[in-house]
Parts: structure tokens; sequence; C-alpha cells
């Protein structure tokens, strides 16, 4: 009887695998256990068989809470986010005590819990028994005949047991081979090129430099778009601002570039880096206005090629790296809206475009050229919609405005300032005192001492806080000979900011004269 055991044990595996595409979880050494799995609509549809018997109901139901266990331990490897198990027993004889309460349903306790159901498959129950799980399971081909000789089944076992073991097989160097594309040599260039750059920063005025960080090619609107300086959209992906933002970057780069690479090899790997990396840094331009570097985008952009091969290779991603890199993810971007400081729309941007980028690449020894093709065209429309959007966002910005203010002051043009400043405020009333500072500044250089007061004053309106506009105002209008209002003025700057030298100065001056 042993025989028509494995018979059944073996046949049943091959035709769940071969016919109803179960795959293959596991096979114990023995070779008398076996997990299976078929996914379908969002439901993990394990299988486990195992070639032995049990005398009583309580050592099945010991085996059975084993099972459980197994399963919870087992459940990244399950791409559902429902399971059901078929438990299924292959024996002669099944316990002789009364175990047909264990044939009703049974579940944890617990949110989405763990389904399952028992079968029992012995001499006496067999065809019952199969037809149940064929029901359960929908399968066409669990029905096992014993009308074959020894000899034939002795062949049988020993043909199926060969097709289940090179299944297994196969499918462990499918996934190895998914990641021995390539070894992570561009992702140590990556580094060292990295933080070669850091230290000519820090050696050339300090990363934190703002006018060093522009110098070395940082993303800086106002160049970009008035000067035509798109080429720092790239150059800005190599800079890193203050020790702390490189070492998280280069930990993120090492790690991820390193799996990418190996994934998708290095030619692939680095066309994302940099494909990710432009798509980032245009997102930063169109969203954000504030002079920014690092390699963020690109860095999301790998977080965009793990997705994409999360998308091919679903049921490895997930057992793999897939629930955690989703959190990371997740982790990451919220962090983002929660944090001004971080770019997000470099992180979005470079997420997208990676992802985008690796559909256009694809991965090794796979094409599909209708996809590629639609990819390619999506991520031409995504750069040109950033930088025509980008543009036009820029120069309706006030803060672009001051940026550009900035930019005019270090020549010093002030009649521009002036045209800059009230662009910026005819478009927005957002940073209206501080472009009204600024105007007023550039009017108090090319003598418009009036235009500059009235300025100054819409300023305070605005902003009573703004200790800076009351001190330039009691400054012209001192030297206007109109002490009363200087006065007023130098002492509401004193009050916001006595520790101020130029207004404790002036207010001695004034006041105490």
């Amino acid at each position: 009887m042993y025989l028509s055991e494995q018979y059944t044990f073996y046949k049943l595996a091959h035709s769940l695998v071969a016919k109803d595409d179960f795959e293959i979880l596991h096979i114990n050494e023995s070779g008398q256990e076996i997990w299976l799995e078929k996914y379908e609509n969002k439901t993990s549809y394990v299988v486990r068989l195992l070639h032995r018997g049990f005398d009583w109901k309580n050592h099945l139901k010991k085996d059975i809470r084993t099972v459980f266990q197994k399963a919870k331990a087992m459940k990244h490897f399950f791409l559902g986010k429902h399971i059901e198990i078929h438990n299924v027993y292959i024996s002669t004889h099944s316990p002789v005590d009364d175990w047909n309460i264990l044939k009703k349903p049974m579940q944890l306790n617990e949110k989405n819990p763990l389904k399952m159901k028992v079968y029992y498959l012995s001499e006496a129950e067999k065809a019952a028994e199969q037809s149940r799980l064929q029901d359960a399971i929908g399968s066409s081909s669990v029905t096992i005949s014993d009308d074959d000789s020894e000899l034939d089944m002795e062949e049988q076992v020993e043909y199926y047991k060969s097709q289940l073991d090179t299944t297994l097989k196969n499918k462990k160097n499918e996934a190895e081979s998914l990641f021995s594309n390539g070894k992570p040599f561009l992702t140590y260039f990556l580094l060292g090129i990295n933080i070669l750059v850091f230290l000519l920063l820090e050696l050339n005025g300090g990363s934190k430099s703002t006018e060093t960080l522009i110098e070395f090619g940082a993303k800086y609107n106002p160049a970009i778009i008035e000067n035509g300086e798109w080429w720092r959209i790239i150059t800005s992906m190599f800079l890193h601002i203050g020790f702390l933002h490189l070492i998280m970057n280069m930990f993120a780069v090492y790690y991820l570039g390193a799996a990418v690479e190996r994934i998708y090899g290095s030619t692939r790997s680095i066309l994302v880096y940099f494909l990710a990396g432009i798509g980032g840094g245009l997102a930063s331009f169109a969203f954000t206005t504030n002079i920014s570097a690092g390699a963020s985008g690109a860095l999301f952009g790998l977080f965009g090629a793990l997705l994409f091969f999360g998308l091919i290779h679903k049921k490895i991603f997930f057992q793999t790296m897939g629930k955690s890199l989703l959190i990371i993810i997740g982790i990451n971007l919220v962090f983002g809206f929660m944090v001004p400081q971080v770019d997000n729309g470099a992180h979005l941007g470079g997420l997208i475009s990676g992802f985008v980028a690796s559909a256009i690449l694809h991965l090794p020894q796979r094409r599909k050229l209708s996809m590629q093709l639609f990819a390619f065209i999506l991520y031409a429309v995504i750069i040109l919609g950033l930088i025509i959007f980008g543009t036009q966002h820029n120069l309706n910005s006030p803060s672009y405005q001051l940026l550009k203010v900035e930019q005019l002051a270090s020549v010093p043009d002030y009649e521009e300032i002036v045209e800059v400043t009230t662009i910026g405020l005819r478009n927005s009333e957002d940073l209206a005192d501080i472009l009204l500072f600024q105007r007023s500044y550039a009017y108090v250089k090319l003598n418009e001492v009036d235009l500059a007061i009235d300025d100054l004053e819409s300023a305070i309106q605005m902003n009573d806080e703004f200790a800076e506009a009351h001190f330039n105002l009691a400054v012209l209008y001192y030297n206007k000979g109109q002490e009363n209002k200087a006065q007023e003025r130098i002492r509401e700057a004193y009050e916001i900011k006595p520790d101020s030298d130029d207004i404790k100065r002036l207010y001695e001056q004034i006041i105490d004269q």
C-alpha cells in the first residue's frame, strides 16, 4: 500500500503543478511534504501535501497547529492578501477515532486570518476526499486512479519526483539569475565621484556655502532660465549640502545601486540613474524655487527601477524585498511632505522617472517593444512638460523673483531689480513684504527716496514685526529731517530686535541725542 500512497502523493502534486498552474514553494528533504501555491483574485490558494498517517485525532490536530505556525512564518512568501490553506494528508488509514469534525473550515482569530481546510486521502475515503479537494480549489486534475500496475506506479513515481525536483530547481535558478546580471562596479564609481566632488566643495568655500554650490553647478533656477544653464540639472546630482546629506545619500547609493546593478546590469543601471536624476531635477526645478543639490532624485529613480522589477516579477519581488521596499518609500515620501526642507518634488519626479526609464530599457533578456515605445514617449512628455510648466511657474513665482533679485544685486542692476520685484508683486501677494523691501532698497540706490518710503510703509503694514523695514524707514526719515517719524520707526525696530548692533546705534543716535 505504501507504493500506492506514494503514487497518489506525487501524481497529485505533479498534476496541480502541470495542469492547474500551482507553483512549488517547498519540498522537504525526505520528499514527504510539498507546499504549492496558486494566486488568483488577491487570494493565495496554498496546498500542503503530506505523505504520512495519524492514528489518533489529537495527533492530527497537533500537526494542523504546526501547519498554521509554518504558514504564518511563510506568509511573506505568499502573494495574496487572503490565504487559504488546503491541508492534504495521504495515508492508507485515517485516525481510528472520529476526526470528521476537523473537516470543518478553520481560521486563526486575527486580521486577514489564515483559513484552512483538511483532507485525508485514506484508502477508504480517497474518492470522496479527492472530490472535495477538487471542488475547493477549482481543479480538474486531482482525480487519481489506482488501476496501474506496481511496475508502472514505480516508474511514474520516479518520473513525477524527477519532474517536481527539476521544476523547483529551475525556479530557484531562474530567481538567482535575476539577481546576477551585473556586479556593482558603477555603483562604486558613483560613490567615488560624489565623495570627490564633496571634498572639492569643502576645499573651495564649503558645501553649505550658497555661492560655492552655485559655482559648482547646484540647481539654481534663475541661472537655468535666464542663462540657459540646463546642465545644472545633471551637475546638481553630484553635489551635497553638508556631511550628513552626503553620508545618507551614499548609503542609499551603495545599497540601492548594488541591488539595481545586479538586476539590470551596469549599462541599464547607469542609464536609469541619470534619466531618473534628470526627471527628479526637472521636477525640483518645476515645483521648488530654492537652490538645491543632491542625488535624491536619482536615488528615488533606483526605487522606481526596483518597483518596475516587482511589476514584472511580482512573486519574487514580494518574497525578497517588496514589502520592506514599499514601507521605506512610503516613509520617505511622508517625511518629505512633513519636513519643508526636503525636496519632495525631486523625490517624486525621480521615482516616476526611474520607473518609466526602467520600462524603456526593460530587464535583461526581456523585450516588449510596444511597452518600451510607450514608456519612451511618456518619458519625453514628462520631461517636456516639466520644462514648460517649470519655466512658467518660476516666472510667476514671488520666491523666484526674490532669487532673481539676489542675482541682480550682485551685479548690481537696480532698475532691473525694480522691474523684477514689480512683476512678483503683480503675480501674487506671497512674500509681498519682502519684495517691497527689496524694491525700496533699489529705489534708494536710484535716488527715488519717496518711492522707497512708500514701499517700506506698505511692507510694515503687511508685517509689523519687520524690524529691517522699520530701521530703513528710520534712516530715510532721519535723513529727510523728519525726526518724529524717524524716532517712531527706530523705537519699533529696537523693540523687535534690541540685540541688533545697527539698530542699537541708530536708536542711541536718534533717541538719546
